[in-house]
């Protein structure tokens, strides 16, 4: 099979799981939605592609910030949002894998990251705040300005509840300098989510 392998510290723990079969013998090519799943998809031996080389994939699994209603997400805490779109919008199928505590009502308590080019930042920042979307430069602890693998800014939009997703995604999308958003809508297939009890799947 042909996977896209996610981001973020659930991604992680699947990805090391997926190694070890790969040591025993299943046979997967990958492609990786961040520099840094790449490099431990790499360190575990587990074949990479290209999407020249591969240019539809099989399944894609990944974690969320947040799941709600039909499976609509945030996605991009860790900042690789713009590759986890492109994967997952390749892929024939694609599982959200999470626990329990990201499952909620309405999406927007996490902050809605979104990708922006840097030249664009000061605009983008103004009609992202006439939008009552609160953006945020994301920085590093140390306080340096974070940017992503593909060298963009992030802006951390903290919109409380995000009523109209549809909506929301399409007014930031509109915006000249946006790169891509953290709104993942009608892409998942469905969820597995573990709690204290199990694994419970969730669909739309």
């Amino acid at each position: 099979m042909a996977l896209g392998l996610g981001s973020g510290t659930t991604s992680a723990m699947f990805i090391q799981e997926l190694g070890e079969r790969v040591k025993g013998g299943l046979k997967v090519h990958g492609i990786a939605t961040s520099a840094a799943s790449q490099k431990l998809a790499e360190s575990l031996s587990i074949p990479m592609t290209t999407f020249e080389e591969t240019p539809a994939l099989d399944l894609a699994i990944d974690g969320a910030d947040e799941v709600g209603p039909g499976l609509a997400l945030i996605k991009g805490g860790g900042g690789a949002l713009l590759r986890e779109k492109i994967v997952e919008s390749a892929a024939k199928k694609f599982i959200v894998i999470a626990d329990g505590s990201k499952l909620v009502k309405q999406l927007g308590k996490f902050p809605l990251p979104v990708e922006v080019v840097k030249m664009a930042l000061p605009l983008v920042t103004h009609r992202l705040e006439a939008l009552g979307l609160n953006p945020k430069l994301r920085h590093h602890k140390d306080g340096s300005v974070y940017l992503t693998d593909e060298n963009n800014f992030i802006l951390d939009c903290s919109a409380g509840v995000i009523a109209d997703p549809a909506k929301t995604a399409a007014d930031i999308r509109s915006i000249v300098g946006v790169v891509e958003h953290g709104l993942f809508l009608n892409m998942a297939s469905f969820a597995l989510i573990a709690s204290d009890q199990g694994v419970v799947e969730v669909g739309r």
